[in-house]
């Protein structure tokens, strides 16, 4: 047989069904729900609830890491995962049911104490993260246990994070005028739980749509070792450790990215007017990053590995740029932020190529399907960029003086490191960023990897 021939008989078949709902299910409603839990909930914590900030803070900061925790445990398990139904497939059975009932949980006001409403709050936000990881892993390690293509994996990842893109647009910036819609609509003085719920049920659908339409081709037999060896046999790989790396620094850039912008504006510009429009700036820019530039940046550049090194490039280049001179001209900071958005944003996606990348070359090297685990590393690592993120610019602004709502009277040490989050930050981790892809094991076997994925 020639070897047209044969590529032609290889020639795997995705259906469409199964690259809509892998599309929106992880990335769909459940996103949206996670979107405005992670921009309205602690507002309404302190505001609602009146629980005190520091216990609010205290909260998210068990609820993470326990979820950090956890991670390893539920890839561990997927991968052991043995049903008639597959190995990652019934988690979207059970998912989306629970993550309906906690997003619900969370934004309920019970009359308890303040002790009773802290821990009412504790318990349902820890399941609120609990079940986010329930899905997340499997969904990431479902994408290469059903798909053998680069090509074809980068199209579905190219969908999600369109999909992604707009709700979470939906969920940072609309929510206001849903919930107000909402309860007008059903006479309630609580639009957030009529909003869980409508998001809850279309999360189901996809969930379920996902469940019934993916195949599991493209997995070894599950491992017989214990749990803790199979993660120990990830780990052994030293030479992945510049994807760890880069799945941390990825999601502190993009978390950098939209959490000092009011600090930004409001205080170094001393523009607190024009936070609306500069967070619609960089936010139609994510949104063309996701949905337009990400997919061109693939098509040129081929990998996703040369695509994030174009968008780290670009991005320090704009960052630099703006941390020297951003002061001098509003309308210079809205043209370089948008630019810097649009090519930036598009990285929180693209690492999600090194994790079938990784999940292939532990296959290759260990004969085993390590997907839940590789999947789990992959959270874990987010979660960690999101805790230093979360926690790492109030403690860098009380260090250096900070004073809240002082517009124009910032002592010169807060208005630097406002500047310093803002771009210096995310320059140094660009930086970092292009170092550790230079370190890229994958590309030293993707002949063989490639040959044992046709042959699987």
């Amino acid at each position: 047989m020639s070897i047209a021939a044969e590529e032609k008989v290889q020639k795997e078949q995705v259906s469409a069904a199964f690259k809509f709902f892998h599309a929106t299910s992880a990335n769909g409603t459940a996103m949206l729900m996670s979107a405005v839990v992670s921009s309205y909930f602690s507002v309404f914590m302190t505001d609602t609830m009146s629980i005190p900030a520091a216990a609010g803070s205290m909260i998210m900061f068990v609820a993470t890491l326990i979820d950090a925790v956890s991670n390893p445990v539920i890839g561990v398990v997927a991968d052991r995962t043995n049903t008639r139904w597959g190995r990652y497939r019934p988690y979207f059975l059970i998912a989306p049911i629970l993550i309906t009932l906690f997003s619900v949980l969370i934004w309920f006001n019970p009359d308890l104490s303040p002790t009773g409403k802290i821990i009412w709050v504790l318990v349902s936000y820890i399941g609120f993260s609990l079940t986010m990881s329930l899905y997340t892993m499997p969904h990431m390690a479902i994408l290469p246990a059903c798909v053998r293509e680069d090509k074809t994996r980068n199209s579905i990842i190219i969908l999600g994070a369109g999909v992604t893109a707009v709700m979470f647009t939906i969920g940072s910036t609309f929510t206001p005028n849903i919930k107000v819609f909402l309860e007008q609509l059903f006479h309630t003085n609580n639009g957030y739980i009529s909003m869980m719920v409508i998001c809850g049920l279309l999360s189901c659908i996809s969930f379920w749509g996902l469940f019934a339409t993916a195949k599991e081709r493209y997995l070894s037999h599950n491992s017989k070792r214990g749990s803790i060896e199979d993660l120990k046999t990830v780990l052994k790989h030293t030479e992945l450790i510049p994807y760890i790396i880069i799945w941390i620094m990825a999601c502190m850039g993009y978390g950098l990215m939209f959490s000092s912008s009011v600090y930004y504006v409001m205080y170094y510009l001393g523009r607190p007017d024009r936070i609306p429009l500069y967070m619609g700036v960089i936010s139609v820019g994510a949104m063309i990053s996701m949905m337009v530039l990400m997919p061109l940046a693939l098509k040129i550049f081929k990998t996703g590995q040369r695509a994030l090194l174009f968008t780290q490039i670009g991005a320090v280049i704009c960052y630099v740029v703006l941390f020297f001179v951003g002061k001098k001209s509003l309308s210079l900071v809205l043209i370089v932020s948008f630019i810097a958005t649009a090519i930036s944003s598009m990285s929180n996606a693209l690492v999600n190529v090194l994790v079938n990348d990784a999940i292939d070359y532990i296959q290759l090297k260990e004969g085993i399907s390590a997907n839940g685990v590789i999947s789990s590393i992959k959270s874990f690592a987010q979660k960690c960029g999101n805790t230093v993120v979360s926690s790492g610019i109030l403690a860098v602004l009380a260090m250096t003086g900070y004073v809240a709502g002082a517009v124009g009277g910032q002592p010169k040490t807060a208005l630097f490191a406002i500047n310093f989050l803002r771009f210096g930050a995310p320059a140094f981790i660009g930086v970092i960023m292009i170092f550790c892809l230079r370190f890229n094991p994958v590309d030293k076997c993707r002949d063989e990897i490639e040959k044992m994925k046709r042959n699987m």
